[in-house]
């Protein structure tokens, strides 16, 4: 229970050291303290160690001089008991581990360790090694070749040994009880070994005290930064973060306190001036936008009076235009029919139809039935361009239709001296059309195509299936007069005619077009002057003839 309560407390200090500016700080201020206080703390360790070591030393060293001292009392009067007492009596005290005495060839004449007595020193030992180079007998030492730290064999703790040599001194080579050759400059040598087994004690509770106080004094600093961090850096830092999620969201112009002096305390202040002109800016915004709808729908209130107006202007256009055409084509027949009438009415009053004018007269009414006629198929076509007639839409083959048409105008192109050329494809599938309008287009182009061949030429009729874009083809072409080429973009334009002057109106090929484009179909030209024209009618299979006809009719209410 106690390791599952502590994971949401250490998952949120991970997110807060990971995320927070202040965490981050305090986590390197603490490392930079650790690195500097252990470093601290080595660094008085190693020298308090030196310092204890350095008074053992010198305790030791005085212990030492205090049982040479002692010794060369007796052994001036080469009294070894009383030597050997003296000695006991020092390496009983605390802290003394054994004393010795060894002559110049290493013989243990005497230890407090009985067991060493009458046998030789280990010179290569680590007890022995700084005392010694290559088993040489000893000389000389300084004072610091007379100090050696070594571990006990039986414990294992450190020792202290210091070698004092005891000197070949005038009364002691004169004296009776032995004689020693004056040129021996050592006579033996005092081997005191003190236990450092307190000074490493105390040397230890002084680390455990020093690695403790060093410890707290992290724990107590690391405490108090991130306190002034928190106050001085985080809590700053958090207010500028929920000021500023507070103008992501939309609260412009919102204020966030001034809690100090310094430069968090000038970011503060800009971001409030920063705010106020946000809010402020966004104010003229949406000002200027209320202004700006207020203006565009005035002009575009004005630009819909404009451009009804324009098409007012431009249905009276057409309108004048219209009624200007439709007054010229008609004016002409009428003149006609009002002058042969007229002229008429003159040979009736005078009763000379029945002295030679009768026949006159009969051709005078032929011109009048004619020109009427004329006028009659004028208002027709206009009728007819200008009314949208329903489509009978059936099942239809397109060659039936062409042959119908071929019928209507053959003898007319006997009579022109034109030669028929035909190339109908006998495996067109039936489409979906109304086959009487088809007709129509068709007749009004093998019509255009005569006119074009006053002397005679060739008309070709051509059926095909294109299989690519699922549709049947149906080309009309002649080798008559062509089209002139400033007149071909505008060969489908209503009252545009190349025909002379009372043979046309112009209306054949708009009213085409207008059919084709209900059926969801097109035409197209090509033609050039002096070699003839072609025209060719596109007409959808009947798997799209269903959507191109809803798209014409919805062109066409619109």
């Amino acid at each position: 229970m106690r390791t599952d309560a502590s994971n949401p407390l250490r998952a949120r200090f991970k997110a807060l050291v990971s995320t927070s500016l202040g965490g981050k700080l305090t986590i390197l201020l603490l490392a930079a303290m650790v690195v500097i206080f252990a470093l601290l703390g080595y660094l008085n360790v190693r020298l308090h160690r030196k310092h204890l070591e350095a008074a053992t030393l010198s305790a030791a060293e005085r212990v030492s001089d205090v049982i040479k001292h002692s010794a060369t009392y007796y052994m001036l009067r080469n009294d070894r008991e009383g030597l050997y007492h003296t000695i006991q009596t020092i390496a009983s005290e605390p802290g003394m581990a054994k004393v010795r005495i060894f002559d110049r060839e290493g013989h243990i004449s005497y230890s407090t360790d009985p067991d060493e007595v009458d046998h030789t020193v280990d010179k290569g030992a680590e007890a022995c090694y700084g005392c010694h180079a290559q088993a040489q007998p000893l000389t000389h030492l300084d004072r610091p070749d007379r100090f050696r730290i070594y571990r006990s064999g039986k414990d294992g703790q450190r020792v202290l040994g210091i070698v004092t040599p005891i000197e070949n001194r005038p009364q002691c080579s004169n004296a009776a009880c032995h004689a020693h050759p004056a040129g021996q400059q050592i006579l033996g040598v005092l081997d005191t070994n003190l236990s450092l087994a307190k000074a490493d004690t105390q040397l230890a509770e002084s680390t455990v005290r020093m690695v403790v106080y060093t410890g707290a004094a992290m724990l107590l600093l690391a405490v108090l930064m991130w306190l002034l961090i928190r106050r001085m850096v985080a809590r700053p830092i958090a207010v500028l973060a929920r000021g500023t999620e507070s103008l992501s969201q939309g609260d412009l112009g919102c204020q966030i306190q001034v809690q100090s002096e310094d430069e968090l305390g000038d970011l503060a202040r800009s971001f409030n001036a920063m705010s106020l002109q946000l809010r402020q800016a966004n104010d003229e915004i949406v000002a200027w936008t209320k202004t700006l709808e207020e203006r565009v729908d005035n002009k575009s209130r004005e630009l819909k009076r404009a451009h009804d107006h324009v098409l007012q202007v431009e249905k009276m256009a057409s309108i004048g235009k219209l009624a200007a055409v439709v007054a010229h084509e008609i004016n002409n027949p009428l003149s006609g029919i009002l002058t042969y009438a007229k002229l008429l009415q003159k040979w009736l009053e005078r009763d000379e139809i029945r002295n030679g004018k009768r026949q006159e007269a009969k051709d005078c009414l032929q011109l009048i039935a004619g020109e009427s006629r004329r006028c009659g198929e004028i208002v027709r076509n206009l009728l007819t361009f200008s009314r949208t007639a329903p489509l009978n839409i059936e099942s239809t083959e397109i060659n039936a239709v062409v042959d119908r048409c071929l019928r209507l105008v053959r003898h007319q192109l006997e009579m022109n001296s034109i030669q028929l050329q035909l190339d109908l494809d006998p495996g067109l599938p039936k489409v979906q059309c109304d086959g009487a309008q088809i007709e129509q287009v068709l007749l009004a182009l093998v019509m255009n195509a005569i006119d074009a061949m006053p002397r005679g030429g060739n008309l070709w009729l051509r059926t095909r299936l294109n299989e690519s874009c699922r549709r049947i083809e149906i080309e009309v072409r002649d080798d008559g007069t062509g089209i002139p080429a400033e007149i071909l973009p505008q060969i489908f334009e209503p009252f545009l005619t190349t025909k002379d002057t009372g043979r046309g109106v112009g209306l054949g090929l708009a009213v085409s077009r207008g059919i084709m484009e209900r059926h969801g179909g097109r035409i197209e030209v090509q033609s050039e002057p002096g070699k003839g024209s072609t025209f060719t009618v596109t007409l959808p299979l009947e798997a799209n003839l269903v959507s191109a006809i809803a798209g014409a009719t919805a062109g066409n209410v619109r």
